[in-house]
């Protein structure tokens, strides 16, 4: 009888969490088709009056062209420009600064992947996955191709003396992390000068450093964080984005893409037995453990940890979110109102999870309540530094002048009261809050970051 209740009232968890973030979905959706059709009917109403409209030549045109390139890298489920049309993952804080890109990955592919989308996206070139990387995981080498024209470069000049500030949310930050070490490793055939002095800074928004208990709530297995329970959220996303990379409708694919074009999932190129055989789970990314997923349990972190640095040349800052507060010793959500819908479920089975008594802990001296702290969707002694396997140089700051001036090799952190996506998609809903903490972000990435040499950057004051 205890055993039926229990089932009973995890299936009804399960229901209610696929309704809620299924409906989620359809609202971004939604909203961003509506965003397109209101400015279609704008520009259509309004067109004679642009056709008479004379742009006149910025004079600080060179100037804006010098400035290094702030780059958002989205998270999990996230898109770039170019995609769900003039709808923006950061809420429009592009907006704030002459010099920002925000290029569009795989919004479920694997950290490895979305590393090398990263780089091909900025120097440009075919995306090169890496031949043993590709043949292990059992996917095409190639991807798209980065030249002038409609999937275009973005900094063909990158390189030491031209680096680059990233600010990426959630499993943005640690794409950002994989990515400046490959650069230091000179992982890119054909491209034997890159270094991690590539990167002048990295900043994370929630950044998912060391991984997540949520993963495990989701349906990942605890015992080895790379396989899914049988019956679980995550199951039922997979069969959602077979189903739809399987059809491979261009107008749908065009609006948002999973990125999982690579594994060759259309029905064009495998036909009705490839579907089956990625449903049962025998082909595709997650018969080879090369998604998102796996990466963002504390085991995947702490494999993807063990080869990254914090390197002496860069800077780095951490804004780490939650939404708990302790009371009478116990942790439990800080509010109703100040906690999205879609998050309120799970910041509370977050400060309530209890990691498997007859499972190996996923590290030594693993304590459940270091990891009770959250926001939704990563636990906040995750999101401070890279702490797993080992800690990493941090500084824990109060406001953000207070890390002035800055150093690099080291990890500033500030831990913020928000939600795990108050600082993205709706601006309204952080309303000052939203505005005040990308100001921050650019001013410091423009005033306050620049590296001792002879040259002159130009954030740097003559």
């Amino acid at each position: 009888m205890i055993r039926w209740c229990i089932s009973s009232f995890q299936l009804a968890e399960l229901f209610i969490s696929s309704v809620v973030h299924l409906l989620y979905g359809f609202y971004v959706y939604s909203t961003a088709v509506a965003a397109d059709l209101s400015q279609a009917l704008s520009e259509c109403v309004f067109k004679s009056n642009v056709s008479l409209e004379v742009k006149k030549q910025d004079p600080n045109k060179s100037t804006v062209d010098d400035l290094p390139p702030i780059v958002l890298v989205h998270g999990i489920f996230g898109f770039g420009k170019g995609k769900f049309g003039s709808f923006s993952y950061f809420g429009g804080a592009e907006k704030k600064d002459e010099r920002v890109l925000v290029p569009d990955l795989g919004s479920l592919t694997s950290i490895y992947d979305r590393a090398r989308e990263l780089f091909y996206y900025l120097k440009g070139g075919r995306v090169d996955y890496g031949e043993q990387h590709s043949k292990t995981c059992g996917h095409s080498r190639f991807g798209r191709i980065y030249e002038q024209g409609k999937l275009k470069w973005h900094y063909p000049q990158w390189d030491e003396d031209h680096p680059i500030h990233f600010v990426g949310h959630s499993a943005g930050a640690q794409v950002v992390r994989v990515l400046q070490q490959m650069l230091a490793d000179k992982a890119f055939e054909g491209y034997e000068n890159t270094s991690e002095n590539w990167v002048l800074s990295i900043t994370a928004l929630s950044g998912a450093f060391n991984g997540t208990t949520r993963t495990f709530l989701d349906g990942m297995l605890p015992e080895d964080g790379q396989n899914m329970k049988p019956l679980c959220l995550l199951q039922l996303c997979r069969l959602g984005v077979i189903i739809y990379d399987w059809l491979d409708i261009p107008l749908l694919k065009a609006y948002y893409n999973f990125g999982f074009d690579h594994f060759n999932l259309s029905w064009r190129k495998v036909g009705l037995w490839g579907l089956v055989d990625c449903l049962l789970g025998n082909a595709g990314p997650w018969a080879t453990g090369d998604w998102i997923l796996p990466d963002l349990t504390i085991q995947g972190s702490i494999k993807l940890n063990s080869n990254l640095q914090t390197f002496p040349n860069t800077f780095y800052f951490s804004y780490a979110t939650k939404r708990t507060r302790k009371i009478l010793g116990v942790t439990v959500p800080s509010g109703i109102l100040g906690i999205h819908p879609m998050l309120f479920m799970r910041v509370l089975q977050m400060s309530l999870y209890r990691y498997p008594t007859d499972v190996p802990p996923p590290y030594k001296g693993y304590r459940d309540e270091d990891w009770q702290d959250n926001d939704g969707a990563l636990n906040t002694i995750s999101m401070t530094h890279p702490r797993l396997p080992i800690e990493h140089p941090s500084c824990s700051i109060v406001n953000d002048s207070d890390c002035q001036p800055l150093q690099p090799g080291i990890w500033y952190y500030k831990i913020v009261e928000a939600d795990h996506i108050l600082f993205i998609l709706n601006r309204e809903r952080a309303g000052v809050q939203f505005d005040l903490m990308y100001d921050n972000i650019f001013e410091r990435c423009r005033k306050h970051i620049f590296r001792k040499t002879s040259q002159t950057l130009p954030n740097e004051a003559p």
